[in-house]
């Protein structure tokens, strides 16, 4: 193992762990509630975006793959944001509940969301020009037979808690 290589794998890692982290703190502070609508917000801007036709109109006055990349991403985030504070604004706050209160379930629903966040980085957004391919963590969310089945398991978690 070369040092390069554990630097992207720590990189990554470290990716994973911000992005649960955030989520983890959300549902902690906000509620179960609010980590639900942050899942429903990102499947609905995985639709939008993927069917999004002003792409070249927003995208036009940019060159180079890393600033196309990083305004995709931002169009990205800011479809998900959009679409949590539908989400927010339809959906009833039912879960009235302590901080740690069903911690399990908090948990579970903040890795849902994460592995909803590191799917969509592999396969529809564009972050592998900002991380190397050929990881332990690309070869578990990048194939392309896996997308299905983990865009499946958080609706499927969401079903059963």
């Amino acid at each position: 193992m070369d040092t390069s290589f554990f630097l992207n794998f720590i990189s990554e890692i470290a990716y994973l762990l911000i992005v649960l982290g955030v989520i983890f703190s959300i549902s902690i502070f906000k509620g179960r509630q609010a980590v639900i609508n942050i899942i429903f917000g990102l499947y609905l801007a995985l639709l939008i975006s993927v069917e999004f036709p002003f792409y070249d109109q927003v995208l036009g006055s940019l060159s180079g793959a890393v600033s196309i990349s990083m305004a995709k991403l931002i169009v990205f985030i800011v479809f998900t944001g959009l679409a949590t504070a539908l989400c927010f604004r339809i959906m009833p706050d039912e879960f009235r509940e302590m901080k740690l209160e069903s911690f399990s379930k908090k948990f579970t629903l903040s890795l849902c969301a994460t592995i909803l966040v590191m799917v969509f980085s592999f396969h529809v957004l564009p972050v592998t020009e900002f991380l190397t391919p050929g990881t332990p963590l690309q070869s578990l969310f990048a194939p392309a037979e896996y997308f299905f089945w983990w865009l499946i398991l958080p609706l499927a978690a969401l079903f059963i808690l």
